[in-house]
């Protein structure tokens, strides 16, 4: 399989993975603008160096997590399907690569969605005025810690549970030991 070229369905995932990629890497930058420009405007007036840090943290994370998550992972991905064809493997099934597509790269959206969320609704509310960290943390989600452990669970869960299909599903292609 070292010379010959890649399997259709490999074709289309891999430009699905990289296009992602793309997407998010503009997304990440976008967000480290917009992390930049809001927490400017919480002053250190409105919030001493100790709260400051606490309202601006969890935003400043999601452009770290849109780059590893978003970025650098669905391209490791793409290069393992590749390397694992050239290093001998069979293809990898359309079943692991709709696991692929279809879950973990969705999930991982999601997470990033709940990440942003989060951390513009810590920012906004200390800059309006909140500055009992505790105060905001049981504000989250409407104050529901249900909610907020059920959609945690929810979205960590299928995202690690979709990569952990799919790695096993590379792991197999590969075939036993040589």
């Amino acid at each position: 399989m070292s010379d010959q070229a890649l399997p259709k369905s490999y074709n289309r995932v891999i430009k699905i993975l990289i296009r992602y990629a793309i997407a998010l890497a503009i997304f990440g930058l976008l967000i480290g603008i917009s992390y930049q420009e809001s927490a400017h405007k919480l002053t250190y007036a409105e919030a001493p160096d100790g709260l400051r840090l606490q309202a601006t943290l969890p935003l400043a994370l999601v452009h770290g997590h849109v780059f590893t998550l978003g970025v650098f992972l669905p391209l490791a991905l793409a290069g393992a399907l590749v390397m694992g064809l050239k290093a001998g493997g069979s293809p990898v099934g359309n079943p692991m690569l709709a696991v692929l597509t279809w879950g973990f790269l969705p999930f991982v959206a999601a997470n990033i969605a709940l990440q942003l969320f989060k951390g513009y609704f810590i920012l906004l509310a200390v800059r309006h005025g909140q500055v009992d960290m505790g105060a905001v943390d049981a504000a989250f989600l409407a104050g529901s810690s249900s909610l907020r452990y059920i959609l945690y669970a929810f979205i960590h869960s299928g995202m690690g549970l979709s990569l952990g299909v799919f790695l096993v599903g590379l792991w197999r292609s590969l075939g036993q030991k040589d």
